[in-house]
């Protein structure tokens, strides 16, 4: 007999709409059930196994002993805005005035701005999906509603048809969201599908969020960027100075700052002040003591994220190989970022197969359906890992997938 469903707590009824029907995260709910467990190998978040640098985090040590404890710039200290835009000069060639620049508390942050500056409750911003599942949740909190686009896997991978993300587009549509490379998927958009999108976004007056943390983690039908290494299509490649583009961005992981929770948006200047508002009344700025070292981070980390990068191209051919090896796994390699997104015959019902990974390969993964409906049947791995514990990781797996 199923077990009667128990009311919800007073409290949680007394909440507001959106904050009662804000969904949980199923990449947390396999991080939770594995924190306690002894050896589980966690490949779970987007993130490395490498700490931040000793020369990030002595800036933000001397900052601190020197007093930089006060409020500060909403849009962000102006040395930090200024590398910003020489580190954005230094990726795509041109140059960048300071002031399209302003810091926010987390990549996280950044979105949910992005999305308060183009959309009101009851509008629309459509995305392609599977999808990391804090756009929608973001869009959620506000009022505003997220349309997933579905993308298809191939036997080269994840592929979109922007006529099917045009399609999308009602009266009611204010932004188009574009994470590329993707996550979870590894997919990149051609560059000659960006210059259609702007162009259809110019034509009807539609933002773009461009999230394009992953630029350089590009392994696959790239270009070279303009400093002399692989770089993923961008918007940048085609924009001017006044388009409705919004580029959201993280410190997390070119310079393994995941903790650190420090992001930027690039926008028109022109919205700057609107922009300056909608940090004022939610975090007030960052910490002056961080974005020191965020911008030490810019200016002397080059070497340090290639090493990063380094360990996702190495990681990538171990989990391909490792996948291939048994022939139960449906993958292709992604072409950026640093995750495969794959799906095991046999194994339809990947929220159990998540947990049942962790009692019984000792692996952490994220379940494809905490990326939105149409990641259901597949298993995110996150492989910006040091090349022995992924190799390890392959060795439990295929164990696991031979019994």
């Amino acid at each position: 007999m199923s077990q009667p469903e128990q009311a919800e707590p007073a409290s949680v009824q007394a909440l507001s709409a959106r904050a009662a029907q804000s969904p949980e995260s199923g990449i947390v709910e396999v991080a939770n059930y594995s924190r306690e467990r002894q050896g589980v190998i966690p490949l779970w978040a987007g993130e490395g196994d490498l700490p931040t640098p000793a020369f990030i985090c002595d800036v933000a040590s001397r900052a601190l002993a020197d007093g930089q404890t006060f409020y500060t710039d909403q849009r962000g200290i102006p040395p930090l805005r200024q590398a910003l835009a020489e580190y954005t000069g230094w990726l795509y060639g041109r140059p960048f005035p300071a002031e399209r620049f302003f810091v926010t508390g987390s990549g996280m942050q950044a979105i949910q701005i992005a999305v308060n500056l183009c959309a009101d409750p009851g509008d629309e911003i459509v995305y392609h999906s599977p999808a990391w599942p804090n756009l929608p949740a973001a869009c959620g909190i506000a009022g505003v509603s997220a349309v997933p686009v579905a993308m298809d896997f191939t036997a080269a991978g994840w592929a979109l048809d922007i006529e099917r993300l045009f399609a999308a587009v009602t009266p009611r549509t204010r932004a188009i969201f574009i994470n590329s490379p993707s996550n979870p998927t590894g997919w990149m958009m051609p560059q000659a599908d960006m210059d259609a999108v702007l162009a259809f976004c110019r034509a009807r007056g539609i933002w773009i969020i461009a999230d394009e943390i992953y630029a350089r983690f590009a392994f696959a039908n790239v270009r070279t960027g303009a400093h002399g290494r692989p770089l993923a299509p961008s918007f940048h490649d085609f924009i001017t100075p006044e388009d409705r583009v919004l580029f959201v961005n993280t410190f997390s992981k070119n310079w393994a700052m995941t903790g650190w929770r420090l992001g930027w948006i690039e926008a028109p200047e022109t919205i700057g002040v609107k922009i300056e508002n909608l940090v004022q009344y939610s975090t007030s700025g960052v910490p002056a003591f961080l974005q020191s070292a965020a911008e030490t981070a810019l200016r002397q980390g080059d070497a340090f994220a290639e090493q990063v990068i380094g360990d996702a191209r190495r990681g990538r051919e171990i989990i391909s190989a490792g996948l291939a090896q048994s022939g139960r796994c449906r993958f292709a390699p992604p072409d950026g970022a640093f995750y495969a997104f794959f799906a095991i015959d046999g194994e339809p019902d990947t929220d159990r197969l998540g947990l049942r990974l962790v009692d019984e390969a000792g692996i952490g993964m994220a379940p494809g359906r905490a990326f939105g409906e149409h990641g259901a049947g597949y298993m995110r791995l996150c492989f910006v890992r040091r090349p022995q514990g992924l190799q390890d990781a392959m060795r439990r797996l295929n164990a696991w997938l031979a019994r």
